[in-house]
């Protein structure tokens, strides 16, 4: 073990422990990926309750419909998006390459084909609130179409950054197992 005080050998210099402890750059990239996707879950988690709570308030009748009005279709199969959230939770303490390929898949079954069915969705109803003013649908006080539209926005966007950094991460983890396989 080595001592902060006391006497030290002779000829160790203080940049003599740079060219001995390097970090291979895939697990670098593994650590600064698996961050950047634990806070994009993060987000995801946020837009799911989001999106659960208004489902969950209208549904159980625990305010008004004036104030939280029925939710979309799309929004149910969105609740499903819970699912690739846990898979991608559970892939990154083992690095677990299945794990992380089922929440990409299920991702885009869940997640994106839901927020696509429903800007097509709302379209009708964003359309008419633009030319005419007129909404049915409130959500305290807002546009009810105008309020989903926000969240789909962010969601696109998180969903996106999401896989793109969940591909990134399979690469680094396949590119360390076929570098241990060749070994």
């Amino acid at each position: 073990m080595t001592s902060r005080v006391g006497p030290r050998a002779v000829g160790a210099k203080d940049t003599d422990f740079k060219p001995r402890e390097r970090v291979v750059p895939h697990y670098q990239m593994s650590a600064s990926l698996k961050s950047e996707v634990r806070k994009l879950n993060l987000v995801h988690l946020l837009i799911w309750l989001l999106v659960a709570a208004q489902v969950t308030v209208s549904h159980f009748n625990l305010v008004s419909h004036d104030t939280v009005s029925m939710p979309y279709q799309w929004e149910y199969p969105y609740l499903l998006s819970l699912l690739p959230l846990l898979c991608s939770s559970l892939s990154l303490p083992k690095n677990n390459i299945s794990y992380l390929v089922i929440s990409m898949i299920s991702a885009g079954l869940f997640s994106v084909a839901p927020l696509i069915y429903g800007g097509m969705e709302m379209f009708p109803v964003a359309q008419q609130l633009y030319r005419h003013g007129k909404a049915y649908r409130f959500i305290f006080g807002f546009s009810a179409v105008t309020v989903m539209y926000l969240i789909m926005v962010v969601a696109v966007q998180v969903h996106a950054w999401q896989l793109y950094y969940m591909k990134k991460l399979l690469d680094s983890w396949f590119n360390a197992t076929q570098e241990k396989k060749k070994k």
